[in-house]
């Protein structure tokens, strides 16, 4: 699981699908409401506060993205009333207002450019040629919209060679971000930054 603050009162999680078989839960039982859930959110909220100082003051707002072979990226708001601190955690209770959406957008964040070129040559090798590259706040991110040409779950190994899922959505990156390369991003690279 990792962790970041994205404003003084939202964090973000990325969740493995391996953090949740470590629990016991499935990305479908996320869909449910149970206590496995509950708990897997109040544990969440509770190493939020440890390591961000991230505290829960009421009512939280919850919305999780399913990522295919990645994991979920959870965005927590806390939308709680100062004034009620006290209140709110001698009652022990978090109300939470969830919203559930699931992706099929392969979206990799990567480190340095030079990860992004040898990663175009590994992909070319085994026939996948589209894509789009982005750059955001000093690292790139690559968008492969199509089925890739080998399994799965071959292909996110592949990816996760050279860098990691985004922990970011895709939408912010198009809206903020910059477009380095639109279409055919695996062709163009090889053909422009030819291998060693």
């Amino acid at each position: 699981m990792r962790l970041e603050r994205l404003t003084h009162n939202k964090i973000k999680i990325f969740l493995t699908f391996d953090d949740l078989l470590d629990r016991g839960l499935t990305k479908d039982d996320l869909w449910k409401d149970t206590f496995k859930v509950h708990q897997l959110f109040r544990d969440m909220i509770e190493e939020a506060s440890e390591e961000l100082g991230f505290e829960v003051n009421g009512s939280i707002a919850v919305e999780v993205y399913s990522l295919p072979a990645q994991g979920m990226v959870v965005i927590v708001t806390n939308e709680g009333d100062y004034d009620d601190i006290e209140e709110e955690f001698a009652d022990d209770y978090i109300e939470m207002q969830v919203t559930l959406d699931e992706s099929d957008d392969i979206f990799y964040e990567f480190q340095t450019f030079e990860d992004v070129i040898q990663l175009a040559h590994r992909l070319h090798a085994v026939g996948c040629l589209d894509g789009t590259l982005y750059s955001y706040q000093g690292r790139f991110y690559l968008h492969v919209p199509d089925e890739p040409p080998i399994p799965l779950d071959n292909f996110v190994a592949l990816l996760a060679e050279f860098g990691s899922p985004a922990t970011i959505t895709i939408h912010r990156v198009q809206e903020y971000g910059k477009r380095l390369i639109e279409r055919r991003a695996i062709e163009q690279l090889v053909r422009y930054f030819r291998a060693n």
